[in-house]
């Protein structure tokens, strides 16, 4: 049976916008028919994949997200002593193992060759493009199609990241990677929306001629405690690291400890939000994935009372546990499987705990 970890975190944020829309201000959704203030997984991804646990405790087993591959096996090419001429025409035939190649403006005198779509590439494979350039600079002649396709992309290999979030190549299928881990997007347990604060600044040579502002200028925000779900499938996670164990244990532990304190870092300079979850529940085993947002789908500002809360805080959690505590009664004769809490409020449980728990989920 396939072992899952399931994570349900609760963090309060202050007035802060760390996950934009198209027009600048915090990401909105209407759940339950009431408005909610909302983070993408792509921007908690984001976070999670730049936080410290990751860029320390997993060094060296990070890949690279980029369009920019041709670039630098050119430039990997000429610090290896090759002529540019030979390393854009060996980076030619390396670079579209990834995608189309471009050049949008060929009549600059330093024009870049880049992919038409943004590629996942994995340490391994980037050392394995740089080593094929360089055969081809040489002047080895190179497979073509698949075969040299073959030479590069790999199904599985120590890349925490594109084991945990996957990544799609369209031209190349049989590469794809589907993701280990799946991150819901967050959204506020009440109702809330976003809100409009007008600025100004102040021209600090003009202190007496002119009492106008300097400048002015407006930007959105929002308040609100968010929920946040994830689901890890541990076997496919060891599977994407290549069967490596060891690794998937340190990914595991990399991902639970940054949950609770990574946030998206949209406006952080203008809102310092550095919030830390409240709330955490990990849970272990083998049943069917259920994420919780049930819970929240008529807003706890108003059940309050239903709750027994005074507040949004202690009310999310009691919404989310009296959920928890419902369904195992009815799907699984009341029975609760294998969890961890961490519970700011009360001050129970630790996050060390909890990262030793899923550390385990990895047998």
């Amino acid at each position: 049976m396939t072992t899952f970890v399931q994570f349900h975190l609760l963090t309060a944020y202050g007035p802060s916008n760390p996950n934009r829309d198209d027009q600048g201000r915090p990401k909105q959704a209407m759940v339950g028919g009431s408005p909610r203030l909302r983070m993408s997984s792509q921007s908690l991804k984001r976070a999670l994949r730049e936080s410290s646990f990751f860029a320390l405790d997993l060094a060296d087993h990070a890949g690279t997200r980029t369009k920019r591959l041709h670039e630098k096996l050119v430039e990997g090419l000429v610090a290896d002593g090759v002529a540019l001429a030979e390393a854009q025409k060996a980076a030619d035939q390396v670079a579209v193992i990834f995608g189309k190649l471009d050049t949008p403006d060929k009549k600059a005198v330093d024009a870049k060759t880049v992919a038409t779509t943004l590629a996942f590439i994995s340490p391994d494979e980037w050392a394995l493009a740089h080593d094929l350039a360089a055969k081809a600079a040489a002047g080895e002649d190179l497979p073509k199609d698949k075969d040299l396709k073959k030479l590069v992309l790999r199904k599985a290999d120590g890349a925490v990241d594109i084991a945990m979030f996957g990544r799609m190549l369209a031209d190349d299928p049989e590469f794809n990677r589907e993701a280990a881990v799946q991150v819901a997007h967050a959204i506020t347990t009440h109702r809330a929306q976003a809100e409009e604060d007008w600025y100004s600044a102040v021209d600090d040579l003009n202190k007496a001629e002119d009492t106008g502002a300097g400048h002015l200028g407006e930007h959105g925000f929002g308040s609100g405690i968010y929920y946040q779900y994830i689901c890890v499938n541990v076997d496919l996670l060891t599977a994407n690291l290549n069967g490596d164990k060891a690794l998937a244990k340190k990914a595991m532990a990399a991902l639970a400890s940054a949950l609770p304190v990574t946030t998206p870092r949209g406006k952080q300079n203008s809102h310092a939000h550095h919030p830390m979850a409240y709330y955490m529940r990990a849970e272990r085993g083998p049943r069917a994935p259920r994420d919780l947002s049930g819970a929240f789908f008529t807003p706890v500002d108003a059940r309050l009372r239903d709750l027994g809360a005074n507040d949004l805080q202690t009310a999310s959690i009691r919404a989310m546990d009296g959920t928890v505590a419902n369904l195992d009664k009815c799907y699984h004769a009341g029975a609760a499987e294998d969890y961890r809490i961490l519970n700011a409020l009360t001050g129970e449980g630790t996050l060390a705990e909890i990262v030793a728990f899923a550390e385990g989920a990895v047998a």
